[in-house]
């Protein structure tokens, strides 16, 4: 079976991550969405509700699973057993960034691989920080995120 992680923090999960989620799902046998959990960086959302708004924006593609880990992906890689690495590719400012991780992680483990997938021309601008941003000042996130995902900001930024 061939499988691929899709790591990241997704506070929150936006149209550009379910795009990256459902090619990889064309791609791969089983895909693990795996949602970091670091307790040194604020998110909006906690772990359990961003695992929760995942399950929910992924529900149509039965090849995916949605887990979370801490520390190393490397590590979570070999436990998982799974030896590919998806990671989403905006522009060309994520290009050094990305290709630093992938050998970096390479050097971790040389026998986990890194697949960077060009993000659609609909969403290649849309990042979980921007989306932050605009919502907490009230601005329209709707065509960037599910709909879901939508509701959960309002309702977790009027508290």
């Amino acid at each position: 079976m061939r499988a691929a992680i899709y790591p990241g923090s997704f506070d929150p999960l936006t149209n550009g991550h379910l795009d990256i989620i459902e090619r990889a799902c064309k791609t791969f046998d089983h895909v693990v969405v795996a949602i970091s959990n670091n307790p040194q960086k604020s998110h909006t959302f906690s772990v359990d509700e961003r695992m929760d708004l995942a399950r929910r924006c992924v529900a149509h593609l039965p090849n995916v699973e949605i887990d979370t880990f801490s520390g190393l992906l490397m590590d979570y890689a070999e436990q998982k057993k799974i030896p590919t690495i998806v990671r989403g590719l905006r522009a060309n400012s994520d290009f050094e960034y990305e290709f630093q991780l992938a050998t970096i992680n390479r050097k971790l483990n040389k026998n986990v691989e890194t697949l960077l997938m060009m993000t659609s021309e609909t969403s290649f601008y849309i990042s979980s920080r921007l989306i932050r941003e605009i919502a907490q000042f009230g601005g329209d996130v709707s065509g960037m995120v599910p709909a879901l995902v939508s509701q959960a900001l309002q309702i977790k930024l009027k508290k």
